[in-house]
């Protein structure tokens, strides 16, 4: 029905920066909030950002400052920005989308980003 696709994770060094960016495809009749959240190992998911169809953008304590989130409607995709990464910031990365009129969502699968120090 629907699927997302993330891309541009990847290996960088603490201070680095990194695009990720998630392509929805499929049965989207509705956009309503986006966002990305990070799951490290041993941890559970957790948010990271999100951002509702007005543009309204919401983020976790820990990347304040230092990650932006956007979209683009016309294309269906959600990016996140990411400056100054810490070794903290290693996990997998996974898009997230709410749409439709009862709010479906959809996850992708995942993109891992590694943060050396």
């Amino acid at each position: 029905q629907v699927q997302l696709v993330e891309s541009g994770g990847g290996l960088v060094q603490a201070g680095g920066s990194l695009r990720l960016s998630c392509a929805a495809s499929g049965s989207i009749f509705s956009l309503n909030d986006m966002g990305w959240y990070r799951q490290a190992p041993g941890k559970q998911r957790n948010l990271v950002a999100t951002i509702t169809s007005t543009g309204r953008t919401n983020y976790a304590g820990s990347v304040k400052g230092r990650f932006t989130i956007s979209r683009d409607n016309g294309k269906n995709m959600v990016y996140l920005l990411m400056n100054s990464l810490k070794p903290e910031d290693t996990a997998v990365y996974y898009c997230n989308l709410v749409y439709g009129g009862l709010g479906q969502m959809a996850w992708g699968q995942g993109t891992q980003v590694s943060v050396s120090s």
